[in-house]
């Protein structure tokens, strides 16, 4: 076998091969004794076969697996005497085996970029102290009690409002037929969270419970059902009940139900606590990407195309995913799908630039990735995702993905080193008195 290195690009490797005809024949003969080791045909005993007939009998699966075979010896041989790592997959641009023929073909993979790595030692980079103020630990409180609140029948005789909790009968019809996706009886919704179409719950809240009423609501352009996208139909609502959460008083009993805390002050205690480890989480990632951003703007290096489309792919699925949670389509956009990949370009392009620079750092270093450190990786994935560890890293290693795992975790421990060598300066935050209430809220998992 000889082959020929191409380098198109400072990234992409293209290898020409070209296989003598003896070693195409040899390969097939191997291929021809697989078949006839289990080849049980009527007038020959079994293993005894001769070569012709078994060709001849099988010959389309034999020329497909000795391409195949000779194809990925051909592989391990070039990249271990390339001494690289393909980053892509690779693609083969190849026919098919040709007895007593030369087999020529060519493969094609990205590889990561070389460049000379600046000094990431001793970078200044400044982070925010963690403190948790009385309005953050409020605010978890708060969503504890909306949390832990008892719904109860309204007494009050009132139309529908936000806030309220309603049961419904409901069902739409177009063209005077009634469409059985859109039916529903005791059907109960929070008006105001925005669980509903605006034009749905402003129905509800013009009537008291007993009362129906009917009117016309158009469904937006980018609905995710295609068949009502745009269309008009007639809604009928009937109110059958409205219901008030009644929040918990701040005391001993909320404490206890809350985490088993003995008092209110314990809760707060816990609540505070879990706040500040979560903002040194966040403050040190931020600081982090600071560190990171400094350096990665030192360099310049051509970047693969496959890893660029690898993000982009999942940021363009995961904006499909947002909008089907909204009832939405991203076709209703009414943009190109040309167009939106290429709105995700430049955040594509930093995430593999970044990673790239992660990684050569962990070469320059020797870092390496253990088993234990693997088997924790998925750990951490199933407990985030609610899946089984080890079916997690089955499926990875089933789909070649393993590698993609290793290179993730290398860029953690890359970005870990660099942080523990910076010089870093802790400074008051910046945020206002009025925190993020998502982040504040989502502490109260902890505490309840």
């Amino acid at each position: 076998m000889q082959h020929e290195v191409l380098e198109p690009t400072p990234v992409k490797r293209t290898v020409k091969i070209v296989t003598p005809p003896e070693e195409v024949n040899s390969a097939l003969a191997v291929a021809i004794a697989l078949y006839r080791k289990d080849a049980v045909i009527k007038g020959f005993r079994k293993g005894k076969v001769p070569s012709s007939v078994i060709e001849g009998m099988f010959k389309k699966k034999i020329y497909e697996e000795a391409t195949n075979d000779l194809i990925n010896c051909h592989i391990n041989e070039v990249i271990n005497e390339m001494q690289v790592k393909p980053l892509s997959r690779i693609d083969v641009d190849a026919g098919e085996l040709v007895r007593d023929q030369p087999f020529e073909y060519t493969i094609s993979f990205e590889v990561a970029p070389e460049f000379e790595l600046p000094s990431y030692e001793d970078v200044a980079v400044e982070e925010e102290k963690a403190q948790a103020s009385e309005h953050d630990t409020q605010l978890v409180v708060d969503r504890i009690r909306r949390n832990m609140a008892e719904i109860v029948p309204l007494e009050e005789d009132r139309p529908a409002q936000d806030g309220d909790v309603v049961v419904v009968d409901f069902y739409a019809s177009l063209d005077g037929r009634i469409l059985d996706d859109f039916k529903a009886e005791n059907f109960q919704l929070e008006l105001g969270q925005e669980q509903a179409l605006p034009e749905f719950e402003a129905l509800i809240q013009g009537i008291r419970p007993g009362q129906g009423t009917e009117s016309e609501i158009t469904f937006p352009e980018d609905f995710l059902n295609d068949a009502l996208a745009g269309k008009t139909v007639t809604m009928n609502v009937k109110l059958q009940e409205i219901k008030q959460k009644k929040l918990p008083e701040v005391d001993a009993e909320l404490a206890k139900k809350a985490g088993n805390f003995d008092s209110v002050e314990q809760l707060r205690e816990a609540i505070e606590k879990s706040y500040v480890e979560s903002r040194k989480r966040v403050n040190k990632a931020a600081a982090q990407k600071k560190i990171l951003d400094n350096l990665t703007s030192q360099v310049d290096f051509a970047l693969p195309e496959s890893m660029v489309t690898e993000h982009i792919d999942r940021m363009v699925q995961e904006m499909q995913h947002r909008l089907e949670r909204m009832g939405k389509r991203i076709e209703a956009l009414g943009k190109p799908m040309g167009e939106i990949r290429e709105q995700f370009r430049p955040n594509a392009e930093d995430l593999v630039k970044s990673q790239l620079f992660l990684l050569a750092v962990a070469t320059k270093e020797n870092l390496r990735v253990s088993p234990m450190e693997i088997d924790a990786f998925f750990r951490d994935m199933a407990q985030q995702t609610a899946q089984d560890a080890q079916g997690l890293k089955h499926f990875h290693e089933q789909n070649n993905l393993m590698p993609a795992v290793s290179d993730r975790i290398l860029a953690d421990k890359a970005i870990e080193l660099i942080y523990s060598k910076a010089r870093i300066t802790e400074v008051e935050p910046k945020r206002s008195e009025e925190s993020d209430p998502e982040n504040a809220e989502s502490q109260s998992q902890t505490a309840s």
